[in-house]
């Protein structure tokens, strides 16, 4: 790796950024999910399922952010990280 004074080359990968907005928006969504007091990760399951934006609430956007991720990007991610793959 190149460097400037002692210090790494950042390395910008897209994938990274993808998965980092992911993460915060599936956070948002379950935060969302617990403070309506609905058993968060039945409800995100659900959705995974069915794709049925319903088993989402509105409560602070979420049902509309989670429709921002792919359904199968999203499901490979979380496989990823289950996995311990990178």
């Amino acid at each position: 790796m190149a460097e400037l004074r002692g210090n790494p080359t950042q390395v910008f990968s897209m994938k990274d950024e993808a998965d980092i907005e992911a993460k915060k928006i599936l956070t948002n969504v379950y935060n969302a999910l617990e403070t309506k007091g609905y058993t968060s990760l039945d409800q995100i399951v659900g959705y995974l399922l069915t794709e049925d934006p319903t088993y989402i609430t509105s409560y602070n956007n979420a049902r509309s952010e989670i429709r921002k991720i792919d359904r199968d990007e999203l499901l490979k991610l979380m496989l990823r990280q289950y996995l311990e793959l990178r």
